[in-house]
């Protein structure tokens, strides 16, 4: 169960949900990804060996945005308990994959109609860590009650990094032997570009001098303030240098005004979003890959930028500090300091042999550790642990429950 399944995309969670089934799929799972429709209409098709099924808002949604977030989710939440019901009765699930608080109720109440099917929770992100610990409104609180319920609702959770599980027990008071680990992957065979497309956006965005990438959401947490923070002193260092901001969010407005602030509006361009052609070929391209993350649970790009040879960058927090390891993989640099980043990127920049190197090494890695199949493989690993921890508490309840004639009160006395 998510929120989001491609066409349907608004950020890494999407794409987990999207891979993963599909490699679960090649396995020899049975797969249903029960999600919202696209563009409002209701489907039931196959891809790829996974069944998708996507049910329209119920009553019809809310805008997405903050003021209406939780009336939007319980829109879509109600449409799935409503369709969801009938397909747990003709698909019998052995389990229940609930991805993020969005379809938390929904997921609890599919897996108390079923016949003892499991529940699994992946945590992708928090609120509180995405608010540096903070919950800064009524909304805020809310979905942290809904994220710490769910989790303890759940027979399993997953988290994708170590980072990620210290995060979920610390915040909602799990046990460790609760929560297990499964890292996002990322498809090899799929995050490739043609050299014809590299130069073409190479020739497009700075065909002289320096090319510095940021793609992903426009978002404070993403960190984009402190790579423009940065550009007045990388300018002075790296003449001819170009930025390229790819993607879309709350924020993008405000980081276009900030770089005219900063007198870097002339390097920068935000091209909004790109199709998959365009921004495969802009990692490809670029001397730099930067991730400026302030909270950065696993960061997924940073596989994607890998997979094209891209040069890493990162903040050395959350997830992607278990993947880029500084001077082997990619450079890191303290999250939130610009003086740091301008450090990392001109060091980076100024070492082009040196950088390819670690970006070699980085994709080697991928290919040990980070690939679907493999992931697949942990998960179902955790849903036999569900359904064994379910069987056993089932057996307990039932155990626990008197014999039909029995006098409950009979010996009380004595």
């Amino acid at each position: 169960m998510s929120w989001e399944y491609p066409p349907l995309v608004y950020g890494g969670l999407g794409r987990h949900v999207h891979a993963l089934a599909e490699a679960q799929a090649a396995r020899g799972d049975s797969v249903t990804v029960l999600t919202q429709a696209f563009a409002g209409e209701p489907d039931d098709t196959h891809v790829n060996g996974v069944r998708v099924v996507r049910v329209s808002h119920d009553p019809p949604a809310l805008p997405f945005d903050e003021r209406h977030l939780l009336g939007w989710v319980m829109s879509l939440e109600s449409s799935m308990v409503r369709n969801g019901i009938g397909l747990v009765a003709e698909t019998n699930p052995e389990v229940i994959h609930a991805h993020d608080w969005i379809v938390a109720h929904a997921a609890v109440t599919l897996r108390s109609v079923s016949s003892g099917a499991a529940l699994v929770a992946t945590i992708h992100a928090t609120e509180a860590g995405r608010h540096q610990g903070w919950l800064p409104g009524d909304t805020s609180e809310a979905v942290h009650a809904i994220e710490h319920w769910l989790v303890h609702q759940s027979d399993r959770v997953i988290t994708c990094s170590q980072h990620m599980r210290w995060e979920v027990e610390r915040l909602f008071g799990t046990e460790s032997d609760h929560v297990d680990v499964v890292a996002n992957g990322v498809d090899l065979a799929r995050w490739k570009a043609r050299r014809s497309d590299v130069d073409r956006i190479r020739d497009d965005y700075s065909p002289t001098g320096p090319l510095v990438v940021f793609c992903g959401r426009l978002a404070w947490e993403k960190g984009v303030h402190t790579l423009i923070d940065a550009l007045p002193r990388l300018r002075r260092r790296l003449p001819g240098l170009r930025v390229v901001i790819a993607g879309r969010g709350v924020a993008a407005e405000s980081l276009a005004q900030a770089a005219k602030e900063r007198r870097v509006a002339g390097i920068v361009r935000f091209t909004g979003w790109l199709p998959e052609t365009d921004l495969h070929a802009l990692m490809a391209a670029a001397d730099v890959l930067v991730i400026p993350s302030i909270y950065e649970p696993f960061g997924l790009v940073a596989l994607e930028g890998a997979a094209l040879g891209a040069p890493l960058v990162v903040a050395s927090t959350g997830g992607l500090a278990e993947f880029v390891h500084d001077g082997e993989t990619g450079r890191t640099f303290t999250a939130g300091d610009p003086h740091d980043l301008a450090r990392a990127v001109t060091e980076a920049i100024s070492s082009p042999e040196e950088s390819r190197a670690m970006a070699a090494r980085a994709r080697r890695v991928l290919k040990d550790s980070y690939q679907w199949a493999r992931l697949a493989s942990e998960t179902d690993d955790t849903y036999e642990r569900a359904r064994t921890q379910r069987a056993r508490e089932d057996r307990a309840i039932a155990a626990s429950i008197p014999p039909r004639g029995v006098n409950l009160l009979r010996d009380t006395a004595t």
